[in-house]
């Protein structure tokens, strides 16, 4: 969570003042508005690539890209991200014969301004893999694998295969942290609690990451970073501990957002999907020259957060 300027607290306790119902608005805009972010370069020209498609879902427009004929693997990237984050992965995947499908959700890069939310999250990747799937695997970043976990234990999305980065396991408190943060006083936080759950038709208890583990049945492979200052290695290693039969890889020096470019982590998420049917003539960029020409000719991913 970004620092809360001296600006936002001074509203905040204005609000407070006011109505509690004032303040819990504000705190509603504040919380559920994703950043916006830049494109890189190189993202912008993969997704100009790809197929364009558009969805409407509950009424917001989700803006998405396809590339390939394959089996279906669909890309989900985290809170104020865009679906080229993840082009370090859908390129091996394609050039391994799949179909790399990705989309900005909802209040994100081309599908527009506007709040955001983990359901809705959620939502947006159902009706993208009712659009294209079936699914043969699902590879998420942040937030993007909570809502990837939402999606499946609670809408009846399935795919066969999933792969989760630096996933967090309790988003909601990032809630309280802000609600800490600018004081939030009892009476406002629960009119955001009435007023959230009406609008997203989720009640908050309902967003339990580890219980939804618990009752999954397909392997999962979490990738989570020791050194992650946004989202604690402890709820990447969480999600794998409630995930039956799944899978913890630990990187250490990548960050939160470096796990999504790092070569050897691609390398292991693109093994992981293809499972079984991986195949040593398909170059991975975590193997020996393959890596080197992969950074050479992707230098973005030797940066670190």
């Amino acid at each position: 969570m970004s620092p809360v300027s001296t600006p936002v607290r001074q509203t905040m306790r204005l609000a407070q003042v006011a109505s509690p119902l004032l303040a819990a608005r504000f705190l509603e805009r504040l919380f559920f508005t994703p950043p916006r972010s830049a494109t890189a370069p190189e993202d912008a020209r993969f997704l100009e690539a790809g197929e364009p498609f558009v969805l409407h879902v509950d009424g917001r427009r989700v803006a998405g890209w396809r590339w390939g004929r394959g089996p279906v693997v669909v890309l989900v990237h985290g809170w104020g991200g865009r679906g080229g984050r993840l082009r370090a992965v859908a390129e091996p995947l394609l050039a391994a014969g799949y179909s790399s499908v990705t989309f900005d959700a909802p209040g994100h890069g081309a599908s527009g301004r506007g709040m955001s939310s983990l359901p809705e999250f959620a939502r947006a990747l159902g009706a993208v893999v009712e659009r294209f799937g079936p699914a043969h695997a699902v590879v998420a970043h942040s937030l993007g694998g909570a809502a990837t976990a939402l999606a499946a234990a609670r809408l009846g999305l399935d795919a066969r295969r999933f792969a989760f980065l630096a996933p967090p396991a309790t988003p909601a408190t990032w809630l309280y942290s802000l609600a800490d943060a600018l004081d939030v006083g009892p009476a406002a936080l629960e009119h955001f609690r009435l007023r959230s759950e009406r609008r997203l038709r989720f009640q908050w208890n309902d967003l339990d990451i580890l219980a939804m583990a618990r009752g999954m049945e397909r392997p999962l492979l979490v990738v989570h970073d020791w050194d992650d200052r946004v989202v604690a290695w402890t709820e990447g290693a969480a999600i794998a501990d409630a995930w039956p039969g799944a899978r913890l890889h630990t990187t250490r020096g990548l960050g939160h957002r470096g796990v999504v470019r790092d070569p050897a982590v691609v390398a292991e998420v693109v093994r992981f999907v293809m499972g079984r049917h991986a195949r040593s003539g398909v170059p991975l960029p975590g193997d020996g020259a393959a890596r080197l020409d992969y950074e050479l000719f992707h230098p973005d991913a030797r940066r670190r957060d």
